[in-house]
């Protein structure tokens, strides 16, 4: 049974038809259902998804099989899924878990904003902010499915890695990891942590997300 319906489908596919470029998705990935209950589900959106446009390609990466694949991206866990430019440049983007739900949406946006150059939709200010950042920073934004204002979260985490080589920014689905939504204390989403020693929670407009990133890059 296909994941997207007929109507959903149409909705994507008009949404899609704006790319520019082809996009790259790697999706790290296991067999072993125990270490991964969604990776037959994502699997199978990837391949509804490239069927509505030729323009998206997929890579799947099995890591039981390919290790060192998980060290050449940096990847923490899975499943990971990876947006790659058309001539394959890694920036950053990260998804930790199924992006279903209002996390849907994030997901096709991401998509489009690498088709048409990766180019970051912030103000000339917060980017100048942003590449003055000279240390390795990593955003986890941990989100569940049913938030409403989590999209707008890690769009913006997204936008701030596209900014920086060095800034790396994820969503994190806090039911599918929930050691690790343990160990940081998420009980309410978005819950942001920032090279996992400085959080907030809630959605900020980009300027007061921008200052919480640079609190840590220049601490």
């Amino acid at each position: 049974m296909a994941l997207l319906d007929k109507e959903v489908s149409k909705q994507v596919k008009n949404m899609l038809g704006d790319m520019e470029r082809t996009v790259k998705v790697l999706f790290f990935k296991s067999d072993d259902e125990s270490e991964c209950e969604y990776c037959s589900t994502i699997e199978q959106l990837l391949a509804e998804l490239s069927e509505l446009n030729d323009k998206i390609s997929v890579e799947i990466i099995d890591v039981d099989e390919e290790e060192q694949k998980m060290e050449e991206y940096g990847i923490e866990m899975i499943p990971a899924l990876v947006l790659l430019t058309e001539d394959g440049k890694d920036l950053g983007v990260r998804f930790y878990g199924i992006p279903a739900g209002h996390e849907f949406s994030t997901f096709l946006q991401d998509i489009l904003v690498f088709s048409k150059g990766a180019i970051p939709q912030l103000s000339e200010e917060n980017l100048k902010k942003l590449q003055g950042v000279e240390k390795p920073v990593n955003i986890k934004v941990f989100v569940t499915v049913t938030c409403p204002y989590c999209p707008r979260a890690v769009f913006t985490a997204h936008q701030l890695a596209m900014a920086n080589d060095r800034i790396t920014a994820s969503m994190v689905e806090a039911n599918e990891f929930m050691e690790l939504s343990a160990k940081f204390g998420v009980s309410s989403v978005p819950h942001v942590v920032i090279n996992d020693e400085h959080f907030f929670v809630g959605a900020y407009p980009e300027k007061d997300f921008v200052e919480e990133v640079l609190k840590v890059a220049k601490g």
